[in-house]
């Protein structure tokens, strides 16, 4: 069942974006990485800022979040993870399904450089890569990164966004 998160899952849903992130491990320049990945503080932090949180429940229990959040003209897909034990069963792709119909705006998602298989992913569900010399100038536009971040990242989306005026 997808749901979406209400404040009584913060406590699950920090556990599984630091559990999720593990596969990162390595892949994340060591100058990006954290532990716990994601602080509970950050984690608040994103959900007063406008992240949404949806969840895939299975067994009384979430498997998987993905967060949504309304920028500008765009919707962003954040902070996406599965439990490790989770992988591989749909959960993502249902999710990223469930959270794509929820909008009419263009869909843009940032993750690592170095993620291939997030990447794969990500197109396999119909994202494509924006051009080198268009992810940067997204990034800034649409995310509150740090350029380290901006430099090691990548942004797929879908639809078309429209020229900044």
């Amino acid at each position: 069942m997808i749901r979406p998160c209400n404040r009584e899952d913060i406590e699950e849903i920090w556990a599984i974006v630091n559990d999720g992130a593990q596969a990162y491990r390595g892949i994340i320049p060591a100058d990006r990485w954290n532990e716990p990945y994601m602080t509970r503080e950050k984690l608040l932090h994103e959900i007063e800022d406008g992240v949404a949180f949806w969840g895939f429940e299975q067994d009384g229990a979430l498997q998987g979040v993905m967060g949504v959040q309304d920028v500008l003209d765009a919707t962003l897909i954040r902070h996406a993870y599965v439990r490790t034990s989770k992988r591989r069963c749909g959960f993502g792709g249902k999710l990223l399904r469930h959270l794509q119909k929820l909008t009419k705006r263009p869909v843009l998602i940032g993750t690592w450089a170095d993620a291939g298989w997030a990447i794969h992913f990500y197109e396999k569900h119909g994202f494509r890569l924006a051009p080198a010399g268009e992810k940067d100038q997204l990034l800034r536009r649409y995310w509150k990164v740090p350029a380290r971040q901006i430099e090691t990242s990548v942004v797929l989306l879908r639809g078309e966004i429209p020229n900044e005026d």
